[in-house]
């Protein structure tokens, strides 16, 4: 009898369980919205802002209280109006799910794919050490696509010339490779870029110098000894005239000119001068000839030199561009440029009496014929790269 009692006692309340349940769904009216989302851009670059517009959603009853956001990038956020905005930093392809919610407590989602580009991630390779007269090598070939997409390089190598000639000296386009090789000539700071840019237009620009340093160089003076010499003829009244450049690759120090007549037979020995002129100097000499003495043979002549015309050079250490602009330094310092440009030599016969007209006779004057030398001492820089240490 106990056991027909405790049957009939959960059969009721299973029934009553059952009725209770099907009261609870009749009482649940939630209606959900209708979520709609718009977004654009779909594709950008890496930085730039997407905006989202929810605004077309539908509560379907009531109002549309809230909207979630969930940007797919770690980042989410909340509005009570459908319209918001957000930036993407990293590249990569991003789905954003908008979740609308009505204030009977229903929900609806929808969804957007953002594309983001990635920049081009430069990698510039510049020597360590830059001489001036090097060719300095640049190189940008480990450069990468994030997406794995092709390249362009624009190279701009001075920002302080305007190649194209557009007023702009800092958007020229010098070279286009993945590498470029630059001459140097003179020392200095260079200003430089490179601009990289992918298929999609995503673009990174690098600014970057080239401290262009000078050689250096050892100097040691060296004495050289220059000797010109002519043998020439003149009859009375006539001249002679010859040039030299002599300081051109030198510092002159001093300079002997000797002029000499053949010895005449008899008396009166002939008259003869000899001019030197360096007319960038203002420099000009003159000395007539003289008898020498018959007895010991001596020749009829002149003489014109000079001494310490130049300092002596200085032995050491010098830094410039090139040994071309160290030896041009060296040879034009102030004080130090006389006897530089062009020398000439002018031989006037004042009083020469002729050979003999007759064929096979002893000449009786022979001191028509002259010779004339010149003995220059010059100092030659001799120039020897040296490292830096």
């Amino acid at each position: 009898m106990r056991g027909t009692t405790s049957l009939l006692v959960l059969t009721t309340l299973m029934i009553l369980t059952s009725g209770l349940a099907g009261c609870i769904n009749a009482l649940d009216t939630t209606v959900d919205p209708r979520a709609s989302l718009q977004a654009y851009p779909l594709q950008i670059q890496e930085g730039e802002m997407v905006t989202f517009d929810a605004r077309e959603s539908s509560p379907v009853e009531g109002v549309i209280s809230n909207y979630k956001w969930d940007f797919g990038d770690g980042n989410i956020a909340e509005t009570i109006v459908g319209f918001t905005s957000h930036a993407y930093f990293e590249y990569g392809v991003y789905t954003v799910r908008l979740t609308v919610v009505n204030d009977q407590g229903g929900e609806d989602d929808s969804t957007a794919t953002i594309s983001v580009n990635g920049a081009p991630q430069l990698n510039l390779t510049i020597p360590e050490v830059i001489r001036a007269g090097d060719s300095v090598y640049l190189d940008a070939s480990n450069s990468i696509d994030p997406e794995g997409g092709a390249l362009d390089f624009a190279w701009d190598l001075d920002w302080e010339r305007d190649s194209d000639g557009d007023t702009n000296s800092r958007n020229d386009i010098d070279a286009d490779g993945e590498t470029v090789l630059v001459p140097t000539n003179n020392s200095g700071i260079l200003t430089c870029s490179l601009t990289v840019t992918d298929i999609q237009g995503a673009s990174v620009t690098e600014s970057f110098e080239l401290n262009v340093t000078t050689r250096r160089f050892e100097v040691i003076w060296e004495s050289q000894e220059l000797e010109y010499s002519w043998d020439e003829y003149l009859d009375q009244g006539e001249e002679w005239q010859g040039n030299i450049t002599p300081g051109e690759d030198g510092r002159i120090i001093s300079f002997e000119a000797l002029l000499e007549l053949d010895q005449d037979l008899m008396a009166p020995q002939d008259n003869f001068t000899l001019i030197l002129v360096i007319t960038e100097d203002g420099y000009r000499k003159t000395a007539n000839t003289e008898e020498g003495n018959l007895t010991n043979n001596e020749s009829t002549s002149a003489m014109i030199e000079d001494e310490d015309i130049n300092p002596l050079g200085d032995d050491g250490i010098y830094e410039a561009d090139s040994s071309a602009q160290l030896m041009e330094i060296l040879l034009s310092e102030s004080g130090a440029r006389n006897g530089q440009g062009n020398w000439t030599l002018t031989v006037v016969a004042q009083q020469a009496e002729p050979d003999s007209a007759i064929e096979g006779l002893p000449d009786p004057d022979p001191g028509n014929d002259w010779e004339l030398t010149i003995k220059i001492v010059v100092l030659i820089p001799k120039l020897v790269e040296i490292a830096y240490e």
